[in-house]
């Protein structure tokens, strides 16, 4: 058995869904299997995929958001019960193996630090074994790589060939292998979730160069097309009509040359991004013929949510830009064209590839219409289902996922796991439109809210309510922010919209004002989905809700000793530097001959600080968001021996967090208490480092400053590194939620 979760791939991308992207393999398991096109998912990544392994609605996981928003509410703690248990869970006692291969993004990110706990982690959770990264994104050439419970560096490098998505691959072909020789009739059950197509869009560079000149007509065209292909392939209804265009994002003609060349060959690379994907799906795929698995093994394959906005309205060659309000000038990213995809970029395309990757729907992730929530679905079967290349209309919802698969494996859902008696599942079996095109629908109702912005689907009809903001229908106008606050007053005030989807496949005409006794209907029912599956109260903040106090699982601290040789610490758990005074103090012993390396460094190549030792000098260095790097540097050689080797950043001046800066400052750097060398930094990081974990005597991944190739660990003899954070922090609120939203 074989889940595959793709991250942020719209409805219109896939081959098989009308997109102009070569996905091969996928639309092989379309051609060969069966095409959902109602298929809905929460809109947002942590969310939909506690859905898919428990089976149950994400408020009753607890994941009404990702955990970095978890509030108090028992459907927002961010802690998924024990009493929802997982199909991993549920198939081991079955006596399957049982593989987690990529994205989990399923634990506290303060859990996911050496010091656990470890019990959501996926071996925690029923998997027998797991390779890949626990948060919600990381980079494809340097990631953040964890193999069962402990963290490791990859295998190899991007001069040698490395990323992220072959390797996931390899691994999933060897743990299968490596019980299958052992056990050749024991099944097995592999989740497998590769960070593509979520930002960073990282590939290389033959495959973005595939789709040189193919998205030159623009996002319009994109749609245009897509839709027609989607229509003359029955993914949309023959009565079916293309969303207009969004008041958010801008027409094509309107961009400069410079800006329309810039957006296309984000979307180039964006496509070769997705076909590389498709490509190393295949090779799976390929194995579990080779292997005799393939016609035996049922594959479902779906996205988490709807194609992503984070990029911004003209994108980004560098993610964390916009997580720290500092976007850059086109100028800037026009500099950098050549090497978006690669990797020294983070990049991300804008808005109008995001809509058009959603055709025919309108808007996009973190948003309830069915752009955010409605996503491509793919079940394939030879040895289970007879129809071949059809296409299935039933609705359904991804809590559907996990009781479908234990009826078609004659299992009941169990009392108890590990003693711990287990909730009902919320999810319907969808096992009887395997080879009947004409199945009623069971699955009659489905409510969604993401940060207040709510949606329920009942028998063909759609009704909305969307954030609080200028309506959609005012064309021209912005619409609902997802960073703004909202207040619960703000959400009883703002209208519904109605939809019948039966007959407006993409959600163009609202009926609100002529179908009063239907939409009270609907959201009556909303309220009453919302009561039965821990909802409400509805918490439609933003702001607020990441200022919340959550509880400590660690005694928090203003002094934290780092020793080499130990994990990275992710940067939920880091001490955190920005926006305040800190020491950094190295206890050193410098060989005859001198020596070399990093004492302690935060981020990468595109953003972060790093202490270090190079030409038997102390160097500090801020990268500021790839845009600039500020250094500061001994005037006097580091002496042989055992030394107290210190940085100090004192802020000269307030944070502008509304420009993207961060507090400025004077950074010294002594030797045995004694100054040695001193200079201003200006400008610093206002928000976050991402990547951001932080690395006691080296620097894995990319170099935070091209000074010295990575790990360049330190050859001398290092005890400690202390961090102190004794001074006061900074903080912008507004700042951290637009990081947190777009890691997801």
């Amino acid at each position: 058995m074989l889940f595959v979760a793709l991250d942020d791939t719209g409805f219109g991308q896939l081959g098989c869904y009308g997109g102009p992207m070569a996905t091969p393999n996928m639309d092989s398991l379309a051609a060969n299997g069966l095409l959902y096109n109602n298929m809905h998912t929460t809109a947002l990544c942590s969310p939909s995929r506690s859905c898919i392994v428990t089976g149950r609605n994400h408020h009753a996981n607890a994941m009404a958001l990702v955990t970095e928003f978890s509030t108090g509410y028992p459907g927002y703690n961010g802690r998924i019960p024990f009493e929802n248990g997982f199909i991993s869970e549920i198939l081991v006692a079955q006596g399957f193996n049982t593989y987690m291969i990529g994205k989990w993004h399923l634990v506290p990110s303060e859990y996911e630090s050496a010091a656990g706990p470890y019990d959501r982690w996926p071996l925690g959770r029923g998997f027998d074994r797991f390779y890949g990264f626990l948060g919600g994104d990381t980079s494809q050439w340097h990631p953040d790589l964890v193999y069962d419970n402990h963290q490791i560096e990859p295998p190899a490098t991007p001069e040698e060939g490395y990323h992220l998505t072959p390797d996931l691959v390899d691994k999933a072909i060897s743990f299968i292998a490596d019980a299958k020789q052992v056990a050749p009739d024991k099944p097995f059950f592999l989740y497998f979730c590769p960070g593509a197509t979520h930002a960073p869009h990282h590939v290389p560079r033959e495959w973005a160069d595939h789709y040189r000149g193919q998205f030159d007509e623009g996002w319009d065209a994109y749609r245009e097309a897509a839709f027609a292909r989607q229509k003359e392939r029955g993914v949309a209804p023959p009565h079916a009509r293309l969303s207009r265009h969004d008041p958010d994002v801008p027409e094509w003609d309107s961009l400069s040359p410079d800006a329309r060349r810039l957006a296309a060959r984000m979307m180039e690379v964006y496509a070769g991004f997705l076909s590389h994907t498709d490509h190393h799906i295949g090779r799976l795929l390929d194995f579990l013929k080779e292997s005799g698995e393939f016609d035996n093994t049922l594959i479902m394959l779906v996205s988490d949510n709807g194609a992503s906005p984070e990029g911004g309205v003209t994108g980004t060659t560098n993610e964390s830009q916009f997580f720290n309000n500092a976007p850059e000038p086109i100028e800037d990213s026009l500099r950098s064209i050549d090497e978006i995809g690669g990797p020294t970029t983070f990049n991300h395309y804008p808005w109008g590839w995001t809509w058009a990757g959603n055709t025919p729907f309108r808007r996009w992730k973190r948003e309830t219409y069915r752009g955010g929530a409605s996503d491509p679905f793919l079940v394939h079967w030879p040895s289970g289902i007879k129809a071949r290349g059809e296409i299935r209309t039933q609705y359904a919802h991804i809590i559907d996922m996990v009781p479908t698969v234990l009826d078609v494996i004659g299992v009941e859902p169990p009392a108890t796991i590990k003693g711990v008696a287990q909730s009902p599942m919320h999810g319907l079996s969808f096992a009887h439109t395997f080879d009947d095109a004409s199945a009623p629908t069971r699955h009659r109702t489905q409510y969604f809210e993401m940060m207040g912005h709510r949606a329920i689907d009942h028998d063909g009809w759609r009704a909305v309510c969307p954030w609080p903001g200028p309506s959609f229908k005012e064309a021209g106008k912005p619409f609902g922010s997802p960073i703004t606050s909202r207040t619960l007053s703000d959400l009883d005030a703002e209208g519904w919209e109605l939809y019948h989807i039966d007959e407006d496949f993409a959600e163009t005409e609202d009926l609100a004002d002529g179908e009063r006794a239907k939409l009270t209907e609907m959201v009556s029912l909303w309220y009453t989905e919302a009561g039965k599956y821990g909802v409400l109260p509805i918490d439609g903040s933003g702001v607020q809700r990441l200022m919340q106090e959550r509880p400590q699982i660690f005694a928090a601290r203003s002094s934290y000793t780092f020793r080499p040789g130990t994990e990275t610490m992710p940067a939920a758990v880091a001490p955190r530097v920005l926006n305040r005074p800190f020491t950094i103090t190295a206890d050193a012993e410098i060989p005859a001959g001198g020596a070399e390396g990093v004492f302690l460094c935060q981020g990468t190549n595109v953003g972060g600080f790093t202490f270090y030792m190079k030409d038997h000098k102390l160097h500090y260095a801020h990268n500021y968001l790839r845009r600039a790097l500020y250094t500061v540097s001994s005037a006097e050689k580091v002496p042989t021996g055992r030394h107290e080797l210190r940085v100090e950043f004192e802020p000269a001046g307030e944070p502008d967090v509304a420009e993207g800066k961060g507090v400025p400052g004077r950074a010294q750097l002594y030797i045995d208490r004694r100054l040695v060398g001193e200079a201003g930094i200006p400008v610093t990081t206002a928000v976050m480092f991402n990547p951001g974990g932080m690395t006691c005597g080296a620097n894995p991944g990319s170099a935070v400053t091209p000074d010295y190739a990575p790990p360049f660990r330190f050859t001398g003899l290092l005890h400690t590194v202390i961090v102190d954070l004794s001074g006061n922090l900074i903080t912008d609120a507004d700042s951290e939620l637009r990081m947190h939203l777009s890691r997801q």
